[in-house]
């Protein structure tokens, strides 16, 4: 075996997990996956069980609330044990014994929720600004709803131990919850047994813990979700990687203190990452941030326990990780989002099937983004899945399932989209070609992948590529799909893709003016003052890219916001901002370019003094606007103003079984255009 320490068993207290593969807990509370007792849903429960049957060796459940009645910003109200523990232990047992069947082990994270992190007046260690609504101010916790909740925390546990369940996580001395601050100094400001030295701080968590070991037994494994440091910097201002800062959460010294002190009051491991609310993206880390970004600090915590460690966070190498279990610098590879993309990945691994491993590209749309949305035609909040794995989640409904009838099938557009059709319906074993004019799979995605931070999409790209040559699909390059070609296929699918908008102004036709899938694809920005007009996602992320490496970037953007990007994730959007900030590139909305001329690129900016008038037409003379034009120096300038769909070959062809997906439909973010393949060829 290649990894015979990353599939070797480790035991967590009394309980023998049979690898080192854990499966993160992320949140997964929408109705459809989880009963008002916070129990889940055969649907839920089956999201978990894929993943065991993929060979994941540690299932670790999203949080179940204790607190009847809490609400989350973005969830609402949520279920809770607390409301019928015995209902809970009822409908958990077909949980537990569906991981079991596959040799697996699965704890349950039970929650006190969220602090200053919940809902505008909720409880918090000491009064504190609210994180969503800094205006807000959360009331201070009683002793007595201390106590409560510690003897909730035991109630859960064991209707969660009765249910057959290994053992439970507690959420968390970490990220910034609320027991998170009450270890942290800067946020717990209490002057009780609860509040003060670091002893009085660790209290509430240390209660727990005991609570549960007296109701469940010594040998029922507790873990803890543990942050190692904050990467905190103020209120709501979390540190970019490599940000020289002054700690204002818990630093390594204390960490070292804490960690001791959470072992010897009796928990039996530690799941660790980095962060806070206020440095969301550390737990949550974006495409921007480096992969495995926590192992050294974990690696640094295990020096000083005995117990256990897990490391999260951009962690899906398992060379790495092999190299890092066999060196004793952690006990475990915990995975989130890569195992919602692949479910089977703990099984490739092993196998040595690396390559069929699809990848997690760090998006967020699918998982983090989609919990915090809502469903307008079910009046629901949605579920987690994936944006490239749309059966994620629908692990009963979204099967790939062979065709009653074999069809002849014709793709046209080789991008992610063309290549999603064309691999799905040839697995339902149509006949499939795949057209692409051009002499190569991927698209627009190439260029998008070409950023050197991007190597997961490349990994995206070089996937498809091999699942589309497996599935037997003909792929045609250097191939244009002619009307007349229509009538010798039973379902043509156009997937053409979108082509970049275009902007006309003085000096727009210099050739110092150039477009972004050009400069993505060319990589080669000599110049040291780049304008870039249009602050979308890829607008900030070339302002970032060319900023840190040292060019001098002014990014124009016409609206009043910047990254208007349909299903953005807070810890994507924070993270890019933060970056851009820190690379100093200057940020100029409600603007746009007027002329280009001389190296200077003339940049109008309007001001609105009245509010009121911010929607109405910039070519009105309305009284509360104040207009600028300043010269910005501009050896190059760079147009990423977004993309029309290409619909001219469907013009052309479209009539019955004609389908048109994607970006040629809707230019729009990768969940939307992998869906959109997905779904149809599930039906044709």
């Amino acid at each position: 075996m290649a990894y015979k320490h990353l599939f070797s068993p480790l035991k967590i207290g009394s309980v023998e997990v049979p690898n080192r593969i854990a499966l993160m807990p992320m949140g997964n509370c929408s109705p459809r996956m989880m009963n008002p007792d916070g129990s889940y849903t055969k649907d839920g429960a089956d999201y978990y069980i894929e993943r065991a049957k993929g060979g994941t060796g540690l299932i670790i459940t999203g949080l179940v609330c204790l607190p009847p009645g809490g609400e989350v910003p973005g969830f609402g109200r949520l279920p809770s044990i607390m409301n019928d523990p015995a209902s809970y232990t009822e409908h958990m047992k077909y949980l537990a014994d569906g991981v079991h069947k596959y040799g697996s082990k699965v704890f349950v994270m039970i929650s006190a929720l969220s602090g200053r992190s919940g809902a505008p007046g909720d409880v918090a260690p000491s009064a504190l600004p609210n994180v969503w609504d800094p205006s807000g101010i959360q009331r201070e916790m009683t002793v007595e709803e201390i106590h409560q909740y510690v003897e909730w925390f035991a109630i859960g546990a064991k209707a969660a131990k009765d249910a057959g369940i290994d053992g439970v996580e507690i959420h968390a001395v970490h990220e910034g919850y609320l027991l998170d601050q009450f270890t942290i100094s800067a946020f717990n400001k209490r002057t009780d047994e609860y509040g003060g030295s670091l002893e009085n701080r660790l209290r509430f968590p240390t209660e727990i813990v005991q609570a549960i070991k007296a109701k469940c037994g010594k040998d029922f494994p507790v873990s803890l979700r543990y942050s190692v440091k904050s990467y905190t910097k103020a209120f709501n201002r979390g540190a970019v990687p490599g940000e020289s800062f002054e700690e204002f959460g818990r630093d390594y010294e204390e960490s070292k203190k804490v960690a001791r002190m959470l072992q010897d009051a009796g928990y039996d491991m530690l799941d660790c990452d980095n962060g806070t609310f206020d440095a969301w993206y550390w737990p949550h880390p974006p495409v921007y941030m480096p992969k495995a970004l926590h192992l050294e600090d974990v690696a640094f915590i295990k020096k000083v326990v005995d117990i256990p460690v897990i490391c999260a966070g951009r962690f899906d190498d398992p060379d790495l990780a092999e190299q890092s279990i066999a060196k004793g610098k952690i006990d475990m590879m915990g995975m989130g989002r890569p195992l919602l993309a692949d479910a089977d990945l703990a099984n490739k691994f092993r196998d040595g099937r690396l390559d069929d491993v699809r990848p997690c590209i760090a998006c967020h749309f699918g998982c983090l983004a989609r919990i915090f949305q809502f469903d307008e035609e079910k009046k629901v909040a949605k579920d987690i899945s994936c944006a490239l794995n749309p059966r994620c989640g629908m692990e009963n409904h979204y099967n790939i399932q062979k065709a009653d009838v074999k069809k002849k099938i014709a793709i046209v557009g080789g991008g992610i989209t063309g290549m999603e059709a064309a691999r799905v319906c040839a697995l339902r074993g149509h006949e499939v070609d795949l057209y692409e004019k051009k002499d190569v799979l991927g698209g627009v995605f190439i260029a998008a992948a070409a950023f050197d931070f991007k190597e997961d999409d490349r990994r995206l790209l070089a996937w498809y590529r091999k699942q589309v040559k497996d599935a037997g699909v003909s792929v045609r390059l250097n191939t244009e799909f002619k009307p007349e070609d229509k009538a010798g296929y039973d379902e043509v699918i156009v997937a053409t893709g979108a082509k970049e908008k275009k902007l006309s102004f003085p000096g727009s036709d210099q050739p110092n003016v150039r477009y972004a899938v050009d400069v993505l694809l060319d990589q080669n920005i000599q110049d040291q003052n780049v304008v870039i007009i249009g602050a979308g996602l890829t607008g900030c992320e070339l302002a970032y890219d060319l900023a840190r490496k040292n060019k001098k970037v002014t990014l124009v953007e016409a609206c009043p916001t910047i990254l208007n990007v349909e299903g953005l994730a807070a810890p994507n959007y924070n993270c890019l901002v933060d970056l851009m900030e820190y690379y100093k590139v200057d940020i100029l909305k409600n603007s746009h370019v007027v002329k280009y001329e001389d190296g200077k690129a003339y940049i109008e900016t309007v001001t609105y003094n009245e509010p009121n008038i911010r929607g109405r037409a910039r070519t009105q003379n309305l009284p509360g606007i104040h207009r600028t034009v300043k010269p910005v120096e501009a050896d190059t300038v760079i147009v990423s103003v977004g993309y029309t769909p290409d619909q001219a070959l469907y013009e052309a062809v479209k009539g019955d079984h004609v389908h048109l997906i994607g970006d040629a439909a809707l230019p729009a973010n990768l969940l939307r255009s992998i869906w959109s393949a997905y779904l149809l060829c599930l039906n044709i």
